[in-house]
């Protein structure tokens, strides 16, 4: 199969007003404002919309005739307040090879241009576009929009690519990439060093031929507070001996999606400049079979020291984590977030859309349950109840990495994750879908950067709002 390098539609269908000349305007209209601006319009353009029925409701979008032909566009934005998902349809939508500006209300500018840009997107690293999206000038003071909706592509690219064209070594490639172009300092954790530092990391990847590792990315000033992000980047799961059936491997090339989108948010705070410094964990393998591969009731060492018996080897993800957030936790970070497909139970209790949050400070997860309102990026807080940490226990070991019981999955791999966090540390959790099921505004079928908008917004929130290094306040503490 040829793999051909992605084009660079993304700054070609957003580009400096100055890149464009002879656009056209479109316009966008509620139905509250509809009146208004139909009397705002000569006669002829005004009776025209009428007579085609326009009522702006969402996505809906009417061109504008003129005397050289096409005058404009008007799209409707609905009875709600405004998302970027009300301008997501807008580049495929008008037609191929045009180019626009957005006419609007000013204050929508920057929510146009995320939009535009996030539903520009298509995953063309194998396939030929069929036609070219619209081209948008960016309005004023758009440029974080430009920068968002690049993170965004860059996350999708990641988990929409087979896992036969990235594995490991280009997963973890990928973080050195992003490190090269925000001058940060990289390197990635392999072999022994591997095994002897990341044990129970190291027992998921060692059944595959592409050899797990670690990819860590170092960016910031000196004495700036340390945030550490987290992400679980298994490249392919079958499940390991606890085989999946083949109807839930389908979609297991976006295992590594809770990577991907740790990979997003560590772009967008270096591009944003936040006086921060960023240390970003990527843990790349592929749970495969193998005469080698871990077992059902083996026993794993961890890098901090406690002991897991595998209750099941699609449990994988969580054995990942348990050495990234131990390792996290040694550099004393000010706050650490980690990101990962991780259940299928958050997806029953959520859906695909609400991902699932976890945090052992109040306030934090209320900063990100805000940030992710104002994003409109929502996620939702599920408890950390420590009354189920008896489900973890093992006969044999400190612990199981599966519940006894068939409930709250969800719940059980928080706390599992919860007991290698260093007491103290404000810690969040994100169980992601990192998946768009069908095309919808702004969200074409495949890799979602679910939760990225919002987590980065909610980092500068978190540190740069109020001091660092106050009492965490836990719903439930782990066991010693």
């Amino acid at each position: 199969m040829t793999n051909r390098p992605a084009p660079r539609e993304l700054e070609r269908c957003l580009v400096a007003a100055t890149s464009l000349s002879d656009t056209l305007p479109f316009y966008s209209a509620t139905p509250a404002s509809l009146p208004a601006f139909l009397a705002s319009l000569p006669a002829a353009t005004a009776a025209f919309v009428r007579a085609a029925g326009f009522a702006a409701k969402p996505q809906e979008c009417l061109l504008l005739p003129g005397e050289a032909g096409l005058a404009g566009a008007l799209i409707g934005l609905g009875a709600a307040a405004p998302t970027p998902a009300s301008f997501g349809t807008l580049p495929y939508a008008l037609p191929a090879g045009t180019a626009w500006h957005f006419a609007g209300d000013p204050s929508l500018g920057e929510l146009a241009a995320l939009g535009w840009g996030l539903g520009a997107y298509r995953y063309r690293r194998l396939k030929a576009a069929d036609r070219a999206p619209a081209a948008l000038a960016l309005p004023p003071g758009c440029a974080d929009a430009l920068a968002t909706a690049r993170a965004t592509w860059r996350v999708r690219d990641l988990i929409n690519t087979p896992a036969n064209l990235l594995g490991p070594a280009e997963l973890a490639e990928a973080v050195l990439a992003l490190g090269a172009e925000h001058g940060a300092t990289c390197r990635v954790i392999e072999g022994e060093e591997l095994r002897d530092g990341f044990p129970c990391l190291n027992a998921v990847g060692q059944g595959s031929p592409r050899a797990p590792r670690v990819a860590v990315l170092e960016w910031g000033q000196p004495g700036a507070p340390l945030v550490a992000l987290c992400g679980k980047g298994v490249c392919f799961d079958t499940g390991g001996l606890d085989l999946k059936p083949s109807a839930a491997m389908l979609r297991m090339k976006k295992d590594m999606g809770g990577a991907a989108v740790a990979i997003g948010v560590a772009e967008l705070v270096m591009q944003r400049r936040l006086p921060v410094r960023l240390l970003l964990l990527v843990g790349a393998v592929e749970n495969s079979i193998a005469g080698n591969s871990f077992r059902p009731m083996d026993v794993l060492q961890t890098r901090a020291g406690l002991t897991v018996e595998v209750g099941n080897t699609d449990a994988e993800g969580r054995l990942v984590l348990a050495d990234l957030l131990t390792f996290a936790g040694e550099h004393k970070p000010d706050l650490m977030v980690d990101f990962a497909t991780l259940t299928g139970a958050a997806r029953v209790a959520l859906g695909p859309d609400l991902p699932a949050l976890f945090a052992n400070d109040d306030r934090l997860a209320e900063i990100i349950l805000q940030a992710g309102r104002i994003t409109c990026e929502p996620v939702w807080r599920l408890p950390l109840h420590s009354a189920y940490y008896s489900w973890l226990d093992s006969n044999v070991a400190d612990m199981n990495n599966v519940s006894s019981k068939p409930m709250a999955g969800a719940v059980i791999a928080g706390l599992f994750l919860q007991r290698f966090v260093t007491p103290g540390l404000c810690w969040a959790h994100l169980d992601l879908y990192a998946w768009n099921d069908a095309n919808r505004p702004g969200r074409p079928e495949g890799g979602e950067a679910q939760a990225m908008r919002t987590i980065a917004h909610a980092i500068q929130d978190f540190l740069l709002s109020s001091p660092v290094g106050e009492t965490v306040t836990t719903m439930g503490s782990p066991r010693n």
